[in-house]
């Protein structure tokens, strides 16, 4: 069994080979990038900061203000391990979460799957974005993630809408 001071030495083996680091600060550079992009382009979203994370995912909230107000959002996320980018519909908390999974579950979702109430899980529905991303090509996936996301805020919205 690995104890914490041989996952650190190996960290610190990586870190030296220098490649961690540039990629990281690179998918760091293009989450700002790409908030910034969504938010001048469509003001009337709301938007949060931009959550770094623990090298497991990060993301920010790009929200339209009806589901706001339903203290929902919609976060654009990229998971580090598995390399793709997601939305997720979320809850402002654990209770909304829970609360709207439950009013979901005797819906119709069409091609969505219910997210479980569990803890570590934080989505309510998630969708693939980008499966694959080019980050060498950042124009194409810049636009593969705003069509994306808009048709499932276009989706989310609709089975909201049914909710009471």
């Amino acid at each position: 069994m690995n104890t914490l001071c041989d996952h650190i030495q190996e960290y610190q083996k990586q870190l030296n080979k220098g490649h961690i680091q540039k990629a990281y600060a690179g998918i760091m550079a293009f989450m700002s990038s790409e908030k910034s992009y969504l938010t001048d382009k469509y003001p009337e979203f709301s938007t949060s900061s931009l959550y770094f994370g623990y090298m497991d995912m990060t993301y920010f909230a790009f929200t339209p203000i009806h589901l706001k107000e339903k203290k929902l959002k919609i976060a654009i996320v990229f998971l580090h391990e598995a390399c793709r980018f997601e939305a997720w519909l979320a809850g402002s908390n654990r209770k909304i979460q829970t609360e709207v999974i439950n009013q979901l579950s005797e819906k119709n979702l069409g091609k969505y799957q219910l997210s479980s109430v569990s803890p570590g899980i934080d989505s309510i529905i998630d969708s693939v974005l980008v499966e694959k991303p080019d980050f060498d090509k950042p124009d194409a996936l810049r636009y593969q993630i705003e069509e994306k996301t808009i048709e499932f805020i276009e989706d989310m919205t609709l089975l909201v809408n049914q909710l009471p």
